[in-house]
């Protein structure tokens, strides 16, 4: 078997796809022993595919483009969150937009794409940063919502399932921010193209696995819910609710594919936050289809 390390993001729903391949043994079919390393420093996650800890990543999609306007080798050449997974969850008593004024809002990261997002759907709600209300840098999910719910922030995005499980916890939701922003690459399957290049048969052999996980996600729900279930704690409840939104809003791409559309809009508005000159602003310039492609056509 041939070992692989995968870096992802914190031990959340978002890695389903994956557990899918390790538990399941789509990957191990492909001859990979799969090492999945949750990782809670969302920028670690984009260090580790730089310095060879990790040789693919389910990385917070930003990155890969600050990444690569720094002259870097990353890029994109899967999805994973395609769409917003998320709910702007408030603790009780802030039962609107409005209320969120002088309040302390957590996010990932100051540098990644869901600082922006927070600001533009506060920005339509007539609140605007910095001056009226804090962002807080805590990490991914499950570091939001235990500043929650411990009273470190008033609110932040929370994917499914936390977010009904905030609201079972007496928690507000303000909305669903899909509604105002419906593609969004928010995750994606990333990897150094150089180490890509030297390692093609490694890649596609993943690809084929990975591939055929997202169908393994859409067609057995019971084998997604049990996995999410050992992987992430949740009751079936909550796995069962997760599964149910992330197929109905194809938040995971059934074919694996990342968004092309997902990523211009994550570049657009991630300009609130920051604007380089060398940003050539096309989607397509940072997602390499080729490995997926030639994976499906091995299948």
């Amino acid at each position: 078997m041939d070992q692989l390390t995968l870096a992802v993001v914190s031990c959340n729903y978002f890695n389903l796809p994956c557990w899918i391949g390790l538990h399941a043994g789509l990957f191990a079919a492909e001859g990979l022993d799969v090492r999945i390393d949750h990782i809670e420093g969302i920028e670690e996650v984009n260090d580790r595919l730089r310095d060879g800890r990790a040789q693919l990543a389910y990385g917070v999609t930003e990155h890969v483009i600050l990444e690569a306007e720094a002259g870097g080798a990353q890029r994109i050449i899967g999805g994973n969150v395609n769409r917003l997974p998320f709910s702007f969850i408030a603790r009780a008593g802030i039962q609107d937009y409005a209320g969120l004024r002088g309040k302390r809002i957590g996010v990932s990261s100051l540098r990644a794409g869901s600082s922006s997002l927070i600001i533009k759907l506060l920005a339509r709600h007539g609140l605007h940063w910095p001056g009226d209300y804090e962002l807080v840098p805590c990490g991914p999910i499950l570091a939001r919502w235990d500043l929650l719910r411990s009273g470190g922030i008033d609110a932040g995005l929370q994917g499914a399932p936390l977010d009904q499980i905030a609201l079972d916890e007496g928690f507000t939701s303000l909305g669903n921010p899909r509604d105002e922003v419906p593609d969004f690459q928010f995750t994606s399957l990333d990897v150094d193209a150089g180490w890509a290049a030297a390692h093609r048969d490694l890649v596609l052999r993943f690809c084929r696995g990975f591939l055929r996980a997202h169908e393994r996600f859409y067609t057995d729900q019971a084998t997604a819910s049990r996995i999410a279930m050992r992987e992430s704690g949740i009751a079936q409840r909550y796995a069962d609710r997760a599964w149910e939104d992330y197929t109905r809003d194809r938040i995971f791409p059934r074919d694996g594919e990342a968004s092309e559309a997902g990523v211009q809009a994550l570049i657009e508005i991630s300009s609130l936050i920051r604007d380089l000159p060398q940003r050539p602003r096309r989607a397509a310039d940072y997602i390499d289809r080729s490995w997926l492609a030639a994976a499906r056509a091995s299948l």
